[in-house]
């Protein structure tokens, strides 16, 4: 069985709240776009993990694939032996969510394989054990988030009518690095509010907090920024802490942009 996990991207990203247990209370969009990984399961006699395209860094046996199967097996003993093998063509470390797709594509690629019969809101709470946006990934839907990611508000946000330029410069942004550079508070506007706004009035509304920190590190990233605007991007920002870009821009017309070779580079149209 063959599945293939979605990126996302984050429109606004407000640091509310240090919590007592260590982690954030933060507000954002997440919508999903479709460039994705590749994820085969397969029955085996033991467990086996595989990878292609990016290499994945770190020990295999952390992967989070392999950790959605060991969540599983714990309330589900009889669940089988499989082969995976997870195809990475999502950039890793750029704020896209990749690995997080992996995992919760993993959660519900088992469910229906194995006929585990586990609701959505069952595979949700599976999946916030395993990072704080793999829950976003099964719902797969535009969504207000809160939380540390993981409570989710459907939104009826469609931006079918808008083409999207994904830039990845190669620069891997530590989250624990970029949190400690961030002094949470309220935002000024909502985010729940800003985002109902028309796309053209976003420029002036909705931000994301890890741009100022991140920026000052890699100057290179507000270049980017200040390019897509300057390409005809109606609006353009950091998904999450980076430090892949997005330009958002009028159906079909995302001007033709001279990018460093080493940039890796996604048109969604």
């Amino acid at each position: 069985m063959v599945t293939f996990p979605n990126c996302k991207i984050n429109l606004g990203l407000h640091i509310l709240r240090r919590r007592p247990d260590g982690f954030h209370d933060l507000e954002t969009v997440f919508y999903p776009l479709p460039v994705t990984d590749a994820l085969e399961v397969l029955p085996a006699a033991e467990m086996q993990f595989q990878s292609s395209g990016i290499a994945v860094p770190g020990n295999a046996a952390d992967n989070l694939c392999l950790q959605a199967w060991h969540l599983l097996k714990k309330d589900f003993p009889d669940l089988p032996p499989v082969n995976i093998h997870l195809h990475k063509h999502i950039p890793i470390g750029a704020g896209l969510g990749g690995g997080s797709a992996d995992a919760a594509f993993m959660l519900q690629l088992l469910n229906k394989k194995f006929q585990l019969a586990l609701s959505m809101e069952q595979l949700i709470v599976y999946a916030a054990q395993l990072g704080s946006d793999c829950a976003f990934f099964v719902r797969n839907q535009p969504c207000y988030a809160t939380g540390r990611g993981e409570v989710l508000e459907p939104l009826a946000l469609d931006l079918g009518g808008y083409s999207f330029l994904l830039v990845y410069p190669g620069i891997h942004v530590n989250t624990g690095w970029a949190f400690g550079r961030i002094r949470p508070g309220q935002p000024a506007q909502a985010l729940r509010q800003s985002i109902l706004q028309p796309v053209q009035a976003w420029k002036e509304l909705i931000y994301n907090d890890f741009e100022a920190p991140v920026f000052s590190a890699h100057p290179v990233l507000r270049e980017i920024k200040e390019t897509l605007y300057g390409a005809g991007a109606i609006y353009a920002t950091m998904s999450g802490s980076g430090s892949a870009m997005v330009g958002i821009f009028p159906k079909n017309q995302i001007a033709g942009i001279s990018w460093d070779a080493g940039y890796r580079v996604f048109k969604v149209r």
